[in-house]
This record gives structure tokens, C-alpha cells and sequence, in this order.
């Protein structure tokens, strides 16, 4: 079965993306990589990847951190009909999503993430559904043509796939954009690369 280890991100600096993902989520090497490249690319990178957390004052919390460090706010913190949260911008231009489904805190406020979730933005979701059950993804739910979510497994890291411009209207930012994705997903048998264009290494 395919699934996802970790997801690499392309930045400019190795060193200071490190800091920005320590400092800000926390987040160790075993969900999330970064490595000096310089592709060109310009506008949406077509995905966006979430942290989901059990209540507003975790998402606030992140968000806070997040923006000390060098973290740009592209959706303020707040309530909507699914729950409570924020989307952010990092300072390689990862798009971020911090959210909840609760609506108010029932505890201690707490710095642990439930999951992460890559969303991946596509032109076609019937398409890219199919080539990912033949790669070996399990279909956990669906929502007619609208949204995907694969079975995670003991995967860190969960995958979604999402309308490219639903995506990018969700994340608050403009559709268009154009070149490289800035982002290597990790797993699986073999390397590949999906009909939109994002690329997978195999499992070491």
C-alpha cells in the first residue's frame, strides 16, 4: 500500500526553514523535510497542508508562534460552520491551514497536533482518484466530485485531494499560479508523478 512519510518542502534556505518549522509547529523531520532548491514558481503551488488540533486556543497558539516567527496571516482566526481556525503563509511560501472542529476550549490549552494533512489542489478529481487507488491508495472518504481523503494508515502525514481552485479560494488566495509545486511527497514502492504534476519519491 502506498502511503505518505513525509512531505519535503523546496526553500531557499535549509537553515532558516528548519528554525521557521521548529519555532512556529514543532514539527520534526520525520513529518516534514526541507531542501535548498531553487525551481522557479509563481502564485498557488496548488496545495496547501493543514495541522488539525482539539480546540481554538491550540489553533491560536500555533498561529501566534507561527507568526513570531516570521509567519504571514492570510486568514485571521475564526469560528465557521466546521469549527474554528487560520491560514498562514510561511516565509517560503508554504500555505498553511491551522484548524479545529471545535468551537470553544474544553482544557488546557496544548501544543499537540491530532494530524497533518497534505490537500492536494487537481483539475480533475475523478482522474486523479483513479491513479491514486492504482497506485495503491485506499479511498477512506468521498464526497461526489468535490473532495478525496485516503486512508491514512500509521502514516504521519494524511492525504487529501480538492478542486485546485476550491483549494485556493479555501486557503484565500488567488488560483492562478504556474511553475514548480515546491513540493516532493515521500512513499510509497516506486517514484512517480501524478497528472497534476506533484512528484513522490520512494520509501527509503
Amino acid at each position: 500500500m502506498t502511503f505518505i512519510e513525509n512531505v519535503t518542502l523546496d526553500v531557499a534556505d535549509e537553515k532558516t526553514a528548519e528554525e521557521f518549522y521548529r519555532a512556529a509547529f514543532g514539527l520534526s523531520a520525520e513529518q516534514l523535510r526541507v531542501r535548498a532548491a531553487a525551481e522557479p514558481t509563481e502564485g498557488f503551488r496548488g496545495y496547501t497542508l493543514s495541522l488539525t488540533v482539539a480546540q481554538p486556543g491550540t489553533v491560536d497558539s500555533f498561529v501566534a508562534s507561527a507568526v513570531a516567527a516570521g509567519a504571514t496571516v492570510i486568514k485571521p482566526a475564526t469560528k465557521s460552520l466546521w469549527g474554528y481556525g487560520a491560514t498562514l503563509q510561511a516565509p517560503d511560501g508554504a500555505i498553511w491551514k491551522l484548524a479545529t472542529s471545535a468551537k470553544k476550549d474544553t482544557g488546557p490549552v496544548t501544543r499537540e497536533i491530532e494530524s497533518m494533512v497534505l490537500l492536494l489542489g487537481v483539475e480533475d478529481i475523478g482522474a486523479s482518484k483513479k491513479f491514486y487507488v492504482a497506485q495503491g491508495l485506499t479511498v477512506g472518504k468521498s464526497f461526489a466530485m468535490t473532495y478525496v481523503e485516503f486512508a491514512a494508515g500509521d502514516s504521519p502525514v494524511k492525504l487529501g485531494l480538492y478542486r485546485r481552485k476550491a483549494l485556493a479560494k479555501d486557503a484565500g488566495v488567488p488560483a492562478a499560479g504556474s511553475g514548480s509545486h515546491r513540493i516532493t511527497i515521500g512513499g510509497g514502492a516506486a517514484a512517480f508523478t501524478d497528472p497534476d504534476g506533484f512528484a513522490w519519491q520512494a520509501a527509503a
